[in-house]
């Protein structure tokens, strides 16, 4: 892209282009043999503990007789992409712009089984991916009718649960889904 046997000058190469000056001088080291090696161990921890942020690996590092910052650390975690499996918080708050629709069931009396069912999938983290669970439950027994679990988030093995729910006891009359 930048050219240093241009005519224009570098810097105006850069501006025209949206870039800092100093990125179209800069090389990038290589990793170094002890980053590599506590890469390495960084990723077997990870493996085995997906929930430890950067202060509980660093113990690990520390027993294991690296001496290393937690900084150190943390900055290998990003430029390997882990980060901590936790519980986000508001991951069920609506984005601004979706239309929010009216929820038809709050003034309805669940009174007896079959009357209502719902569904909902969750994820099970797991060394190498996730693993997805869908159950199917009737909302005035609380019973699980159904369930699948799959290694991907293909829509068969949800409607595989709900056929199975449908063959065991019927249709409902309502079935409640996000």
């Amino acid at each position: 892209m930048i050219n240093r046997q241009d005519p224009l000058p570098v810097s105006r190469q850069c501006r025209l282009l949206g870039l800092t000056r100093s990125g179209c001088y800069y090389t990038p080291k290589p990793v170094s043999e002890r980053d590599l090696n506590l890469m390495r161990k960084i990723d077997e921890h990870h493996i085995l503990h997906p929930s430890h942020g950067s202060r509980r690996i660093q113990d690990g590092l520390l027993d294991l007789g690296f001496e290393v910052g937690r900084d150190h650390v943390r900055s290998l975690m990003c430029r390997m992409g882990f980060a901590a499996v936790y519980q986000k918080p508001r991951l069920s708050q609506p984005h601004p712009t979706h239309k929010v629709y009216p929820y038809l069931l709050r003034s309805l009396s669940i009174t007896r089984a079959n009357q209502v069912w719902a569904t909902d999938i969750t994820y099970i983290p797991m060394p190498r991916g996730f693993a997805y669970l869908v159950a199917i439950m009737d909302w005035a027994s609380r019973k699980t009718l159904s369930w699948r679990l799959s290694n991907t988030l293909a829509p068969s093995f949800c409607v595989e649960a709900l056929e199975e729910g449908i063959a065991k006891l019927g249709m409902p009359e309502i079935f409640n889904t996000d």
